[in-house]
């Protein structure tokens, strides 16, 4: 009898540990991409690090139907919340009516949702001001440009709130009185890649364009530019180039004197505040609708602060 009172206990015991477990299904819009992986990363650590605790991860590959579905899968398959970076920032709306009518508390990471200017109940945004981002990456770029010179812009994909953000915040910056000297002569999408990249400035050269800024919305647009211009035979003393994510690679690139300037996004920051929030959310904790991590400018003069960082 007190061996069968024992077997019940125990039982009972594991049932209430299984009961307590949390399933988090999170949806990337891509894999295949520096930042996105990092951050990626930092929210699997943090899970880790939790008891009970587990996360189910999703490739979007760069398509709205198939992040979309995967979402509808995570619903279906009763998981106790969801993250999502968002493949396209317009279909934020769908994806969160989606997860509301099924009452499964939602967070969007990084990209903000375009058109949405209040969340549902359990729903919410961790990520940062990409407007800001472009602020602080251009003003630095025209001083370093003294204030004038032509420019290229390479921008993400388009649709993102990064490629919007930050491309508007340049354009806004340019216009102002110190650097209405620049001129920008031609800005096209490189899909956040540095391979597209290479390609394109390897265009804007052959076709004689020969900047003195290169702007690109993310690092490894600029790097791949980089590649183009020293493939042209181009010294990196005579264009001044930006980036922003303060990716390894990018800060290894800056302390070469081959990138001017990035700005640090944070992977962790980000990361962790997404599945923090996803899980207070599921537990019925407040929180704040919108979170905001802020961009840091990162120069040759302040990169040690930025190398262990992720």
């Amino acid at each position: 009898m007190k061996k069968l009172l024992s077997t019940v206990i125990l039982s009972s015991a594991l049932m209430g540990t299984v009961a307590q477990a949390e399933t988090i299904g999170v949806a990337m819009s891509l894999f295949d991409d520096n930042f996105l992986t990092v951050l990626r990363q930092n929210m699997t650590a943090h899970a880790e690090k939790l008891d009970g605790v587990e996360l189910q991860i999703e490739d979007g590959q760069g398509d709205i139907s198939r992040q979309q579905s995967q979402v509808e899968n995570f619903i279906a398959a009763g998981v106790d919340g969801i993250v999502v970076m968002l493949v396209d920032a317009d279909s934020g709306i769908n994806i969160s009516s989606v997860a509301d009518e099924a009452g499964v508390p939602l967070v969007f990471v990084n990209m903000l949702p375009a058109n949405m200017d209040t969340f549902p109940a359990k729903q919410a945004w961790v990520g940062s001001d990409e407007y800001q981002a472009g602020f602080l990456q251009t003003t630095e770029m025209c001083k370093q440009m003294g204030g004038k010179g032509e420019a290229v812009i390479l921008m993400g994909q388009l649709g993102t709130t990064g490629q919007r953000g930050r491309t508007a915040a340049t354009h806004d910056v340019l216009a102002s009185d110190e650097c209405k000297n620049i001129k920008v002569v031609d800005e096209q999408t490189a899909n956040w890649m540095r391979t597209p990249a290479m390609d394109l400035m390897t265009n804007w050269i052959s076709a004689g364009i020969e900047p003195k800024g290169v702007i690109a919305n993310n690092d490894e647009m600029a790097l791949g530019a980089i590649q183009a211009l020293k493939a042209s035979g181009v010294s990196m003393d005579n264009v001044v180039i930006g980036g922003v994510d303060a990716t390894q690679d990018a800060l290894a690139a800056l302390e070469a004197g081959d990138l001017d300037v990035t700005v640090y996004q944070s992977a962790k920051g980000q990361g962790v505040g997404a599945i923090d929030t996803v899980l207070k959310l599921a537990r019925n904790e407040a929180v704040e609708a919108k979170n905001v991590v802020p961009f840091e400018l990162v120069t040759k003069e302040n990169i040690d602060q930025f190398k262990a960082k992720n």
